[in-house]
């Protein structure tokens, strides 16, 4: 019956568990632990031949809703429910990788995620190679015999670069590697990886998904089989779990996404368009116009834009800087994806760790801006632009 449910109606009653009070609204079970009536009950348990659960760190009923609720959403056969997005990204990637095998990543990453594969996989003995991942062609030359995963974002943060994720997930394929695919830029509604050919999706929830600002999460979501070989005892063993509070607040924040995404997304396109006529302005970056570098992709991969505008002030990082101060709706932040707007400058902020050099093969310059709509009224976020650039102008 469910599987023909629309997914504005998976993400109200997707996953749902009622205790035998019939509670309406998802439970919160705050436990550490859970009881055994007898002691072949506490056996069976933790032999696997019970699916009950055993201690919060493994999992609750709570993270099971929500797990549950995004794998109706996504498509996956399993997902595992993380303590942050970085926690979800981490261990997408490292619980399936042993000293001498080797990562392809695209370059455009944010810089936690550069952080991860550039600088602390090598740590560990696991070789990895930064591409400039719209080519097709760069992948394919950059895999070696022993590269076992490939990572990307697509949209990119922060400049919403995209990539051909089914390309890529071919050529993964052909060496036996695990395609692994950061989908926040485009949320679960506007792209499915896990279709495209991707192995292995994550998410911060964090982003669109609580969308609120109330609090972290992440997940990652695949196929059982993967889950059951790479990621299970890792996820038992390193502790990356997320909160059962969490859990129920991200629960909540799904019921709303697709109203928020809709209202977000069409801010945004309408943003993206009134900033593209400013003389202050060098350059927009958004997926929903044609004049996006990789519109061809976005045609066949996405099925809407995105909440996030990405541009180039002229006048650099003195000018970036007046128009975050002028604003008055719009507030400064490195968050993304909240129902209020958020603007932010990543090369002081989110990216300021890169060296120059790598932000300059990023497109990456002290005048991009990137600006993550809310859903607010999309006349007023326009006209708080026109001042603050009236301002900088001046």
């Amino acid at each position: 019956m469910t599987r023909n449910w629309k997914p504005a109606t998976k993400l109200v009653h997707g996953g749902s568990l009622r205790s035998q009070f019939g509670e309406m609204s998802e439970a919160i079970f705050l436990t550490q632990g859970f009881l055994y009536e007898t002691s072949a009950a506490a056996e069976a348990r933790f032999k696997g031949e019970d699916d009950g659960f055993i201690y919060a760190r493994y999992g609750s009923p709570t993270n099971d809703m929500f797990e549950k609720r995004m794998c109706m959403l996504e498509g996956a056969e399993d997902a595992r429910a993380t303590a942050s997005g970085m926690a979800a990204i981490s261990s997408a990637i490292l619980c399936q990788l042993k000293a001498g095998d080797h990562i392809v990543a695209a370059r455009a990453l944010f810089g936690s995620c550069r952080y991860i594969v550039e600088t602390l996989a090598p740590r560990y003995g696991i070789g990895c190679t930064l591409i400039d991942g719209r080519d097709l062609a760069n992948w394919e030359k950059a895999i070696q015999p022993n590269t076992k995963v490939m990572f990307l974002e697509s949209p990119t943060n922060p400049t919403l670069e995209v990539i051909d994720i089914a390309g890529v997930a071919k050529l993964a394929n052909q060496i036996g590697a695990k395609l692994v695919v950061d989908n926040v830029f485009a949320t679960p509604l506007f792209q499915k990886p896990l279709e495209l050919g991707a192995h292995v999706v994550v998410y911060s929830a964090t982003k669109h998904i609580d969308g609120q600002g109330r609090c972290l999460g992440g997940i990652i979501l695949s196929s059982k089989d993967w889950i059951d070989e790479n990621l299970h005892d890792y996820f038992r063993h390193t502790g990356p779990a997320m909160s059962p509070f969490n859990a129920w607040t991200l629960l909540k924040g799904l019921e709303t996404l697709p109203l928020r995404v809709k209202q977000q997304t069409e801010n945004a396109a309408r943003v993206a368009d009134f900033l593209a006529d400013q003389k202050a302005i060098a350059k927009v970056i958004y997926p929903g116009r044609a004049d996006h570098p990789q519109a061809d992709i976005i045609a066949k991969q996405m099925t809407g834009g995105s909440t996030l505008v990405a541009f180039e002030l002229k006048g650099g990082k003195e000018a970036a800087f007046a128009l975050q101060d002028a604003l008055d709706v719009i507030c400064i932040s490195n968050n993304l994806g909240d129902a209020k707007s958020l603007i932010t400058h990543p090369a002081t902020t989110t990216h300021k760790n890169l060296k120059e050099d790598a932000r300059a093969e990023l497109g990456l310059t002290d005048g991009t801006v990137r600006l993550s709509l809310g859903i607010e009224d999309g006349d007023d976020l326009i006209a708080d632009l026109e001042q603050a650039l009236a301002k900088i102008k001046a």
